[in-house]
């Protein structure tokens, strides 16, 4: 039970905010739940979000950016498209964080398909390595991709997917792209 009479500073409901991108009521009520536990309160603002991303994740997603990124000395370069529900998302530092994040590690991974539906029978390798989704982030090894884009989603407050990317490095002849197929996709989107 909450002590209805408890009281939350602003500045604990902005430091929340701030860690979790919650709106202000949100942090206020996750912060009376846990009496000031800003751990829990924190906990609590996850589930919330996690159970919002998988209610729009059915949403269409016909939005986005391409983004690229080429390494140092120009050898290796990738290309992703990273979808959303709208062009006011799309042009926000997070999603463009995010794409930006997706083509680097795009390049780095050599990732083989998007999702693990997506794995060819004959692949000699583990979807974990050859999936982009289930790859560890290279910035942030205790993510997963999927996880960074249900993040983003998460503060974004919208639907946001990888539909393609395509990985060149100089010397190899053809490019890797993968692209995510429509009935892929309702079961990878975020």
């Amino acid at each position: 039970m909450t002590n209805n009479n408890m009281s939350i500073s602003t500045e604990k409901i902005k430091e929340l905010r701030d860690q979790t991108g919650a709106g202000i009521m949100d942090c206020r009520n996750a912060l009376f739940k846990t009496e000031g536990d800003m751990e829990k309160a924190t906990e609590i603002l996850k589930e919330q979000s996690l159970v919002r991303v998988d209610k729009k994740s059915q949403r269409e997603t016909s939005q986005g950016l391409v983004e690229t990124y080429v390494h140092t000395g120009g050898r290796i370069g990738a290309m992703v498209e990273l979808n959303c529900e709208t062009d006011f998302v799309a042009r926000t530092p997070e999603f463009q964080e995010l794409a930006h994040n997706l083509a680097m590690q795009v390049a780095a991974q050599e990732p083989l398909c998007i999702t693990e539906e997506q794995m060819p029978e004959d692949a000699d390798t583990e979807p974990e390595i050859a999936c982009l989704l289930l790859q560890a982030f290279i910035k942030d090894p205790e993510k997963t991709i999927q996880d960074l884009i249900t993040e983003t989603a998460a503060r974004v407050g919208e639907n946001v997917r990888v539909s393609r990317f395509a990985r060149f490095e100089l010397g190899q002849g053809e490019c890797r792209v993968a692209e995510l197929s429509a009935d892929v996709a309702a079961g990878a989107d975020s």
